[in-house]
């Protein structure tokens, strides 16, 4: 069912509550990385040009339940407030007196962001009370979070039980774009998984295989792959109790028609840092006590070219330990590819997000998934119980 969004609404001098994901990397009370507050304009902006009250509540970091300090949003509403060039007015609570007056006498030009939601332990349990008394502020509440609508907490998905609920534009073009490559994607239809392990993986793994042309398989994970075939990896990681589900899943992919791309040579390190000896081997070559940390060039060239040659791709995971220079090159060469398609292209997951922003190419692609996990269960087929409690259209 198509969701409810916040622009088939009429929010004219109505107050809404909007669940954004300002879980933003702080250094000294400075928001180091602002991607998360600019994906959320769009819908502020919305909301404001439409003469709505706007209330804002995010969770910054794990407080637990408990007030810390350093975890406070008061760097997050300056920098929210220097993107909108208007006044943002923080409360230092979430709910009670001091947050109802600032609703009462927030003007047409500000925005009102609660105190980080996480301080209360009402939040992550999902008390019936605590999201009655956030919906309690509001008329309309707005999701606008996907990187938590995986999490089923009182603010991104209790609250929706006491107010109409609808989808902000963040969330709605993450279901339409993710959704759409899914359903209906233009083919060829590559999904490229990368990342340490295959356990995190092996539900959407399973999804895709259903739904995809070609399934590349690169980074840790890769390593349990390829000794499920037989070969001897060494000291890198492989989860030697995930090699039944990997040879299921290689099974599964021959009889589905579905072409698999694995490794064909590794670059090998004698320790996973910068400064270590590393080379590329053949996949039976790799020496003893060394580890997988990169896929060598032949492989980064077939996986290139399978990408290329694609309409629709969907990406999660690095192809090594892209944070060191060194072993950087594969996941590079693949974020490179992107940006030739000619197509749609999808990036998710964290550490793939940050290997495209730390190259440039981030504003070349289609879509970057602002949920890590949200975007894996996504991809998994499972349903994210933060768009499952809006309201459907």
């Amino acid at each position: 069912m198509e969701k409810l969004t916040v622009k088939d609404l009429d929010v004219g001098g109505k107050k809404v509550l909007v669940r954004v994901d300002f879980n933003v990397p702080l250094d000294g009370g400075k928001v180091t990385d602002d991607t998360r507050i600019r994906a959320a304009l769009p819908t502020i902006e919305f909301l404001l040009a439409n003469q709505a009250k706007v209330i804002l509540v995010t969770h910054l970091g794990r407080p637990k339940g408990k007030v810390v300090e350093e975890l406070r949003l008061d760097p997050v509403a300056q920098r929210l407030s220097d993107l909108l060039k208007i006044e943002v007015i923080k409360t230092d609570d979430t709910v009670g007196d001091e947050v109802d007056r600032a609703i009462n006498q927030l003007a047409p030009d500000q925005v009102l962001l609660l105190e980080n939601v996480r301080f209360n332990p009402g939040e992550k349990a999902n008390e019936p009370a605590f999201a009655k008394q956030l919906a309690d502020l509001a008329d309309i509440y707005v999701n606008d979070a996907f990187g938590t609508a995986h999490r089923a907490h009182a603010s991104t998905a209790g609250v929706a039980d006491f107010l109409p609920a609808a989808a902000g534009m963040l969330v709605e073009k993450e279901l339409r774009l993710m959704g759409e490559a899914l359903r209906n994607p233009e083919r060829p239809f590559t999904a490229i998984l990368g990342g340490a392990k295959v356990s995190d993986k092996i539900g959407v793994i399973d999804n895709l295989l259903e739904k995809v042309d070609a399934l590349i398989i690169g980074g840790g994970m890769a390593n349990t792959f390829l000794e499920a075939q037989g070969y001897d990896l060494k000291a890198s990681l492989v989860e030697k109790e995930k090699l039944a589900l990997a040879k299921e899943a290689l099974a599964k992919a021959e009889e589905k028609g579905v072409k698999l791309l694995l490794p064909q040579d590794l670059l090998v390190a004698s320790e996973v840092q910068a400064d270590s000896e590393y080379r590329t081997v053949s996949l039976d070559q790799v020496p003893d006590n060394w580890k997988a940390v990169d896929i060598g060039e032949k492989t980064a060239k077939m996986f290139v070219d399978q990408i290329v040659a694609s309409k629709t791709i969907i990406w999660n995971g690095p192809m090594g330990v892209f944070e060191l220079a060194p072993f950087a090159k594969g996941t590079e060469a693949l974020a490179q590819a992107m940006v030739d398609v000619d197509g749609i292209t999808i990036v998710g997951g964290g550490d793939s997000v940050a290997a495209v922003e730390k190259m440039g190419v981030a504003d070349k692609l289609t879509h970057i998934s602002t949920g890590g996990g949200a975007s894996l269960q996504f991809l998994e087929g499972k349903p994210l119980p933060g768009i499952e409690a809006l309201n459907n259209k």
